[in-house]
């Protein structure tokens, strides 16, 4: 964190740090992920994911803009402290959209914020044109994408987990007579589409009901 603080010319140490992440698979349920590391490590119960709600379409920028600002909007009004350093996930258009998010919080300038390129593993300022130089073999910069890695792999999680439970709705639905909130209530019961196919009829029928309970342990017996 040293390093870092000198690397960066930061005015504190970054003892609390915020990285943002989205993910979306072929424009499917646009994701986004903010993980935080307090004292250079991992602070798990900080953690947030995010569903996209403003931005329709696979849109990297707008969603980033959106997950900051609504990240800090929350903070000052609960009046949490404030990051002494946000990461971003991407080069300078992730980068620009963060910094518009602040401005409209009028934090911009209040908290400091870089963003990493994926491809030469860049960091960017919005002060400057060119690339922050950190030598490659650094500790800061082995920090930064060890955070970055983890903001990335907690939103890949995410998105993988909602595309699996999309995949067992559609299943469920499938079975005339079960509609979403039914499909909700047997996979909150059951975890998972293979215990419900497991479960006795009985169990089916004490759960949803006797005419939905039958339809769907005939169909999935039939299987």
């Amino acid at each position: 964190m040293l390093q870092l603080k000198k690397d960066l010319s930061l005015s504190e140490l970054p003892n609390h740090i915020e990285c943002f992440d989205n993910s979306n698979i072929q424009g499917t349920n646009p994701v986004a992920s903010m993980v935080c590391f307090k004292n250079g490590i991992p602070a798990k119960k900080e953690y947030r994911h995010y569903h996209i709600k403003t931005v329709v379409g696979p849109d990297d920028f707008a969603s980033m803009e959106e997950v900051v600002f609504r990240r800090y909007k929350r903070l000052v009004a609960e009046e949490k402290p404030l990051p002494k350093l946000i990461v971003i996930d991407g080069g300078k258009g992730q980068l620009s959209s963060a910094v518009a998010a602040l401005r409209d919080l009028e934090l911009y300038g209040k908290i400091p914020i870089i963003g990493i390129a994926k491809r030469l593993e860049e960091i960017y300022s919005p002060l400057d044109q060119y690339p922050i130089y950190i030598d490659k073999k650094s500790e800061s910069l082995r920090l930064i994408q060890r955070i970055r890695d983890e903001a990335h792999r907690f939103a890949i999680t995410f998105h993988r987990d909602l595309r699996s439970k999309g995949a067992l709705n559609s299943k469920l639905l499938n079975v005339e007579g079960i509609g979403d909130l039914t499909a909700q209530k047997l996979l909150k019961h059951f975890k998972s589409y293979k215990k419900i196919e497991a479960a006795s009829k009985e169990e089916i029928i004490a759960l949803i009901g006797q005419g939905k309970g039958l339809k769907l342990w005939e169909t999935i017996s039939q299987k």
